[in-house]
């Protein structure tokens, strides 16, 4: 028994790895309504391992409860099969978690070798329960079966919530002014092109997205798409009446100086081919709207920034500054070219499923959540609605061009934004992470996009007539969050 109840603590441990690392902060799965059904198989399958985990700590089921127990372990078996079929179906899984799932069905099998021999025994007894002990062993494997049962009570009532919701309606932006639009779109397939050109889709126009992966992309979209692995495939004859360029890796990943690497060359080097491609087509695009982002402008706690205002050139802000400044630079040579170019410079997105919102769910809900460092720095946001409605009105006015500022009108402190975040989820927001733990976590990259920041006023889309549906950060985290 004992050697059985160190494997199963193993398994627990890897059990918890997998539970922590990637069903919350890789993939965020109680966040994500397409995991509904995996959310419920993780509740009842967690129930199952609760009553295993507490038996084997305490209790001999004898006789023929030995079957039943025996049952149990069937049933959690299948269960596990479906969650492994949702899970393909539903999401694509990062490596670690493959070579995890096998880990723990290899270990499994051992487990069930191990329980074999037991389970005879048992049954050969009168029916009946009778007491184990097997010391630390079964206090482990009590606080085991504790926080299974917790979790997956957890899970099981998300699962539920998210049934229960109505289906979330489409994304409802304004009508492009021209119908039945060519539209070309890298970066099409994430965090913000893939509502972006759903939404296009809906209402009629062509959309052309550039993407490595193809598979993926097609079962991303309902309606016409067309998707193209290069813009080296296109050809002068192809014809698009705007071009939106939201590639690029995510810039709020730890800095080394791989990873830098690969953030400015994604940008640059899409952007070049784009640029390439608008130079050899024969008819060029009416509006060339170019990502960018707000660390053009550097750091700084005091000073506001319109499009207008100069960069503050700090040392802490250096490289996003250098990545947008080289993006854009690119991005311009569009204008030399006869196209409308915008370039739109965007704060932090909100929305659930990506973004710098995504990674900070998991503190929050279990209450471990709030202000960073000494919490005054700017955090100049958009709700991703916003931002999606401000390209389709940036394509429709011709007046827009040049540089853009995408954020909410009503930039707040961290410290504010904090203590929104919470009321939103309904949870505490009141323990600060101290700077010098930001850096040891994050790096250069907690430093500059944790701790500084910049006060960013949207000058030029409220002078257009754009008007915000969440100018303020409660309405849109209530929003976010009531749905």
């Amino acid at each position: 028994m004992e050697t059985l109840l160190i494997i199963f603590a193993i398994q627990g441990l890897l059990g918890a790895f997998d539970t922590i690392y990637h069903h919350e902060l890789t993939e965020r799965l109680p966040w994500r309504k397409t995991a509904v059904r995996e959310l419920k198989l993780h509740g009842v399958r967690n129930f199952f391992y609760s009553i295993i985990f507490l038996s084997l700590a305490w209790v001999a089921w004898n006789g023929i409860f030995a079957w039943v127990f025996a049952a149990m372990l069937v049933v959690e078996v299948i269960i596990t099969l479906m969650d492994f079929v949702e899970e393909d179906q539903t999401r694509k899984l990062p490596a670690t978690e493959r070579v995890t799932h096998t880990i723990l069905a290899l270990n499994y099998g051992i487990i069930l070798a191990l329980l074999a021999p037991i389970l005879w025994q048992w049954s050969q007894q009168p029916t009946s329960f009778t007491a184990l002990n097997s010391g630390i062993l079964s206090w482990v494997m009590t606080l085991y079966a504790t926080g299974v049962f917790i979790w997956g009570w957890r899970d099981l009532l998300r699962g539920l919530s998210w049934s229960k919701k109505s289906k979330k309606l489409p994304l409802r932006i304004e009508l492009l002014t021209k119908p039945q639009q060519r539209i070309l779109v890298t970066g099409g397939t994430g965090f913000i092109g893939k509502p972006l050109c759903q939404a296009l889709i809906d209402q009629g126009h062509y959309i052309t997205i550039v993407t490595r992966n193809m598979e993926k992309a097609a079962s991303l979209f309902h309606g016409r798409i067309t998707l193209v692995e290069s813009l080296n495939t296109l050809n002068q004859h192809d014809v698009f009446d705007a071009v939106i360029n939201l590639a690029g890796e995510p810039i709020s990943q730890r800095w080394s100086a791989q990873s830098q690497a690969g953030m400015l060359n994604s940008r640059i080097k899409t952007t070049e081919e784009l640029i390439a491609f608008i130079k050899r087509t024969n008819q060029k695009p009416s509006v060339f709207i170019s990502g960018s982002a707000i660390g053009i402008y550097g750091t700084d706690e005091a000073k506001a920034f319109t499009e207008d205002t100069p960069a503050s050139h700090d040392m802490v802000g250096a490289f996003p500054r250098e990545i947008c400044e080289r993006w854009e630079a690119k991005a311009k040579e569009a204008e030399g070219l006869g196209v409308r170019t915008c370039l739109l410079r965007t704060g932090i997105v909100l929305e659930t499923d990506g973004g710098a919102l995504a990674q900070m769910l998991f503190p929050f809900e279990f209450g471990l959540g709030g202000p960073m460092g000494s919490g005054k720095q700017w955090f100049s946001w958009i709700h991703r609605d916003d931002l999606i409605r401000l390209i389709i009105h940036l394509m429709n006015n011709e007046s827009m061009h040049g540089a853009v500022n995408a954020t909410a009108p009503e930039p707040v402190t961290n410290k504010t934004f904090s203590s929104a975040l919470g009321k939103a989820m309904r949870r505490p927001a009141i323990l600060p992470l101290p700077a010098f733990q930001v850096k040891l976590l994050f790096g250069k990259m907690g430093q500059t996009l944790l701790l500084a920041g910049q006060k960013v006023i949207p000058q030029k889309a409220l002078s257009s007539g754009f008007n915000f549906n969440y100018p303020a950060i409660d309405d849109a985290l209530q929003h976010i969050f009531r749905r």
